[in-house]
């Protein structure tokens, strides 16, 4: 994938398409543990790894789409971009912040009676509504000022933690307060700021301004509180946060598209191209018996280990008479119920006579009818029961196949 921003327009090409199938399919049939007969379409499918040439359009997409080019998945709105080296300050005067950590009540009021001038706590909430951020300033015990900010949808919390602090550095510029206390609950914003190189465009303007408070001899001190135990301003701003998603109609305060508003969007076209390749190939028709979509596979592989039995039941391709004869060797790819009736693992978990008992049990334990069509139902509710009555009626066949 090196460089793929430039040639990934060559992989729209069937036959640049076919040099890549090449390279991943035997990948993808060592890592779901298949036989090399398996096809490209189930081995990526068991493997869930996406086509190599979709996987390089998407690289690129996300290439030209941190480059600042417009994008159709973007709709117009512009990418949240790093601060350029140029603009970031000199190392002579950048600094690190330091904060001080509050992990219950008790230190926060022993960290209280030290602190001298204002105190501003910040949050940020993100919730179905939208984002928000707030902050909230205290003096003598008593909240002084409040200010709610709307982010766009797709912001995140993290952005959302970020710019509460920037508008809490803003609030302490101009104050005529000489101490200033700023108070969150975001480790990770945090952090951020404690780091000697930050070129997040947030954290950026946030050291900005910390620069001019500390040209006005200002003090200033960072502390994370460790969320809802009980500290009054933190529960209010976590309060004020959710209003300002739920009640402020206000255009946007920031609209930063982060990269992972991107690079998710991005993926979701991805999916849709790869599950419309799965649907329509020719190949995989066992496995699509199993898991009929790419979606659904994606699902059942985040709570299942693949192992070389569960493979040969979701392709096909293993210790099967019908299969073992069509590469000669088995005389014959007759079931031994039936002469007249191929042995493949479908036959073998829907119709064969000799597992009805077992079929019967399952569909007992369970309580759901076992045919084809209520196979996804089946593994979404009683997975791993279905999967060991599918791995003992293989094991059964593969075993007397080897004599």
């Amino acid at each position: 994938m090196y460089a793929s921003s430039v040639w990934a327009p060559a992989t729209e090409k069937i036959t640049t398409q076919k040099q890549l199938n090449t390279v991943q399919r035997g990948f993808a049939q060592k890592i779901c543990k298949s036989y090399r007969t398996v096809s490209l379409n189930a081995a990526l499918l068991l493997a869930d790894l996406i086509p190599l040439d979709l996987r390089i359009q998407e690289a690129a997409q996300l290439y030209e789409a941190k480059r600042g080019r417009p994008q159709d998945i973007l709709c117009g709105r512009e990418v949240e971009r790093r601060v350029s080296f140029l603009d970031a300050l000199h190392p002579s005067e950048e600094f690190a912040v330091e904060f001080r950590c509050l992990e219950d009540k008790e230190s926060e009021s022993e960290a209280k009676q030290a602190m001298t001038g204002l105190r501003i706590f910040t949050d940020g909430s993100k919730m179905e509504g939208g984002v928000g951020a707030a902050l909230t300033c205290w003096k003598d015990g008593e909240e002084t000022l409040i200010k709610k900010f709307r982010l766009e949808s797709f912001c995140t919390v993290y952005q959302a933690e970020m710019y509460a602090l920037y508008q809490a550095t803003k609030v302490a510029i101009k104050t005529k307060e000489p101490s200033v206390n700023i108070l969150s609950d975001s480790r990770s914003a945090l952090e951020t700021l404690g780091g000697t190189e930050t070129f997040h465009p947030l954290a950026f303007a946030v050291k900005k301004n910390l620069s001019l408070l500390k040209a006005k001899g200002k003090e200033i001190n960072f502390f994370w509180v460790r969320a809802h135990i009980g500290i009054e301003g933190n529960e209010r701003a976590d309060v004020l946060a959710k209003e300002a998603v739920e009640k402020l109609k206000t255009r946007p305060n920031y609209d930063g598209c982060p990269v992972s508003y991107i690079k998710r969007n991005i993926r979701r076209d991805t999916i849709v191209k790869w599950a419309e390749r799965y649907k329509s190939g020719h190949t995989a028709s066992v496995t699509k018996t199993f898991l009929p979509t790419v979606e659904a596979a994606h699902k059942f592989l985040k709570k299942t280990t693949m192992t070389p039995l569960l493979t040969q039941v979701f392709t096909g391709h293993g210790g099967f008479a019908e299969y073992l004869h069509r590469f000669k060797c088995k005389d014959s790819p007759s079931c031994v119920c039936d002469e007249r009736q191929e042995e493949n693992i479908l036959h073998l978990i829907f119709d064969c006579p000799q597992h009805s008992r077992k079929r019967l049990d399952l569909q007992i334990e369970i309580c759901m009818n076992l045919c084809r069509d209520s196979i996804p139902d089946i593994l979404n509710e009683d997975r791993q029961t279905f999967l060991d009555f599918c791995c003992k009626i293989a094991e059964i066949a593969i075993n007397r196949n080897k004599t």
